[in-house]
């Protein structure tokens, strides 16, 4: 049985789900998680690095250990591939000792190139780098020396994300994901607040910590419906159950590919309305997923769907996802790359 070490973010269950793919398809996987930002990210790491006034120096002296530790595996495990995700942790002579030793290393930016600033590197030291934004695929291609590139979407997890039938539809509209860096998500959710007084809206996500301003925190508006706090994806799925709306505005930085919110809605089968793209357009059949260009258009959406019953169209969407934007399918794309591993 060919094997596969599988190293990446320590970020909800998106190792386990590429994992489980990956036996699915008869390879031995091996799991290295890792924390960001300092490894491990336990209480007293965590405020070591927080109280640090080097905390540069404190980050490299863990990821170097962590780095040592990963070696130690490789060395034991002995794959014929190494799937690297985002890969912001190790350097570049990892990623050749990997490659020197035998092994493909596919590396896939999970995010976008901005954010992950160690990528344009390592792209000259992995044998196939897959990108989650169609325009990060155009400009790796430009850059001399970079591995061949290919676009590979997010994906969803269908051991999380799925109907929970019988659930009560209690919340009109609802919205998960990170509003402390976007202003976008923030100014677009007010208007649709403002929009709905009479609706049950609820927001779950970082938005007001009260370790950046206790007076800021205090004097947040609308603390009914903006939650403050992160959740698991076992209660995204079933608050995603739960709404007659799911809606989905992507980061200021995504340009042309879709978050992982694209196909966790849909995989719930919840009714999404979304921010509009060329990419995620061409996901779905006409009518199943709501796409917006302005703040008007996305209010006279959301009030269109909560005079009607949109359950058939979010069927539909729920087979798409289930069909095409699995991890099973994503990773049976990467091993595409690799014929010589199959």
């Amino acid at each position: 049985m060919s094997k596969v070490l599988i190293i990446g973010p320590n970020y909800y269950n998106f190792l386990p789900a590429m994992s489980e793919a990956f036996s699915d398809l008869g390879w031995e996987p091996l799991l290295l998680p890792y924390d960001n930002p300092i490894h491990p990210y336990t209480a007293w790491m965590k405020w070591r690095y927080k109280l640090s006034r080097h905390r540069d120096v404190l980050q490299e002296k863990s990821r170097s250990a962590f780095r040592e530790e990963v070696m130690a595996r490789f060395d034991s495990f002995r794959p014929e591939l190494v799937f690297v995700l985002n890969g912001d942790i190790l350097d570049e002579r990892t990623l050749d000792a990997f490659r020197l030793a035998g092994a493909k290393v596919a590396l896939w930016l999970f995010d976008n190139r901005e954010w992950l600033p160690r990528s344009a590197s390592q792209a000259g030291h992995v044998d196939h780098l897959f990108c989650f934004d169609r325009q990060d695929v155009e400009w790796f291609r430009r850059q001399e020396g970079s591995a061949p590139v290919s676009f590979l979407p997010q994906a969803c997890d269908t051991t999380i994300y799925r109907p929970l039938p019988g659930s009560r539809k209690d919340i009109d509209i609802l919205f998960v994901g990170n509003l402390l860096h976007s202003p976008k998500r923030k100014e677009t959710l007010l208007s649709v607040i403002r929009s709905f007084p009479d609706r049950r809206i609820v927001v779950y996500g970082l938005y007001q910590p009260w370790y950046k301003g206790v007076a800021a925190w205090l004097c947040r508006p609308y603390k009914s419906v903006f939650k403050n706090r992160n959740i698991p994806p076992q209660k995204v799925n079933e608050l995603y159950n739960r709404s007659r709306v799911v809606l989905n505005i992507h980061q200021e930085l995504q340009r042309d590919g879709a978050n992982p919110r694209v196909f966790e809605i849909c995989g719930s089968g919840a009714y999404q309305i979304c921010d509009a793209n060329g990419y995620v357009r061409s996901l779905f059949s006409p009518g199943s997923v709501a796409f917006y260009e302005s703040v008007p258009e996305l209010v006279s959406l959301i009030r269109e769907a909560l005079d009607g019953d949109k359950c058939p169209q979010a069927s539909d969407a729920h087979q798409t996802v289930y069909t095409y934007h699995t991890f099973l399918s994503r990773m049976q794309a990467v091993l595409a790359a690799f014929p010589e591993l199959n």
